[in-house]
């Protein structure tokens, strides 16, 4: 049978991991973006992200992750670089959930062990809390999956790279998309997975566009070591509601909390607005214990969409041959080989007829 054509608008970590999916299948790609290829105003351009599996009370949720987080193996294989820093991931719960958690992790086949938080001295947790550790979780370098993937991308007979292709818009109902520029393409079949900008090409359901700031530090020198060896944490802070993504391999340590998550109605004003007022906030909720020692590399503003009854990702058909995907944060990043795959299984259904 013969291949279908896939266009993709946006080279974000969905965007590249779909390219690569579907080439691999034997179809033909082009991959359109505003900017470079990848584009480090992306959405998903970052030093890392947490990469983990269990949540206990999805037990659904947590097959897929696992899934997902053994095409991400499958992905660094592919691409020849080094991907994933099986460092961990810590998660701080209240002391009267540890063993219901640890039963839910049997049950999904997840290693987990408890973790008291004074082995963990410098990651502040919530009061009468412990952590569970994920064994088998850790970090994905991002900046390095996205660069490895347009790399590989550009390499494939079967892909067209348009960086600065920006679109102006996505007829839903055709599976026209038009340029900029004027030029009109089409495909058999077109992903929109343009992060904040997909709904302004697009009909979705409700989604909900959030900015978020993030502080990138060094160390104090005399916990370099330990932070080496240190795992990926959530859940901490006064709140529980912080994350901290340790450094290595050329990265910073990296905090976040959903304190400092706000709603916004477009990117434009980022630059503007002052972050040093919500860094001050995400100080106030430090996952970190000491922070007062700490230097500060850079501070980000970063956006993402969720859906508006979820909080999470969702991936959309709008149109006969036209899906969306609405990212979302770091578990949008954990989910995009998901999303390729899902595509993938589309296309097959157009080899074969069915759609």
């Amino acid at each position: 049978m013969s291949a279908a054509t896939v266009l993709v608008v946006g080279a974000g970590v969905t965007g590249l991991l779909t390219a690569v999916r579907c080439a691999l299948a034997g179809h033909r790609v082009t991959v359109l973006d505003g900017g470079p290829i990848p584009n480090p105003r992306s959405s998903s351009y970052d030093q890392h992200r947490v990469l983990r599996t269990l949540s206990p009370d999805d037990p659904d949720a947590t097959r897929r992750m696992t899934t997902a987080h053994r095409r991400w193996r499958d992905t660094e294989t592919l691409l020849g670089a080094r991907l994933l820093r099986p460092v961990g991931v810590v998660t701080a719960w209240p002391r009267e959930r540890l063993r219901a958690l640890a039963a839910s992790a049997a049950g999904a086949g997840v290693r987990v062990r408890t973790v008291e938080p004074q082995a963990l001295p410098h990651l502040e947790f919530p009061p009468d809390s412990a952590g569970v550790l994920e064994a088998d979780a850790g970090v994905l370098l991002a900046e390095r999956a996205l660069e490895a993937a347009a790399r590989w991308l550009g390499g494939h007979p079967a892909v067209t790279l348009r960086p600065y292709g920006a679109v102006a818009e996505v007829d839903a109902e055709s599976g026209k998309v038009r340029l900029s520029g004027g030029e009109r393409l089409g495909a058999d079949l077109v992903l929109v997975a343009a992060g904040p900008w997909t709904r302004d090409l697009v009909e979705q359901p409700p989604v909900v566009l959030n900015r978020q700031t993030m502080l990138y530090l060094h160390p104090p020198p005399d916990t370099a070591r330990w932070w080496e060896r240190a795992p990926a944490a959530g859940g901490l802070g006064p709140d529980g509601r912080g994350w901290a993504v340790p450094p290595g391999d050329g990265t910073l340590l990296k905090i976040s909390s959903d304190a400092v998550r706000r709603g916004v109605d477009a990117t434009a004003d980022a630059d503007a607005e002052d972050q040093a007022s919500w860094a001050g906030l995400l100080a106030s909720a430090a996952p970190l214990t000491g922070l007062h020692r700490y230097t500060v590399a850079a501070v980000k503003a970063c956006h993402y969409t969720a859906d508006a009854q979820t909080g999470g990702p969702r991936l959309t058909r709008v149109g006969p041959a036209v899906w969306a995907r609405a990212a979302c944060g770091g578990s949008g990043f954990a989910s995009a080989p998901l999303v390729a795959d899902h595509i993938v299984e589309v296309l097959e259904d157009f080899r074969e007829g069915a759609v």
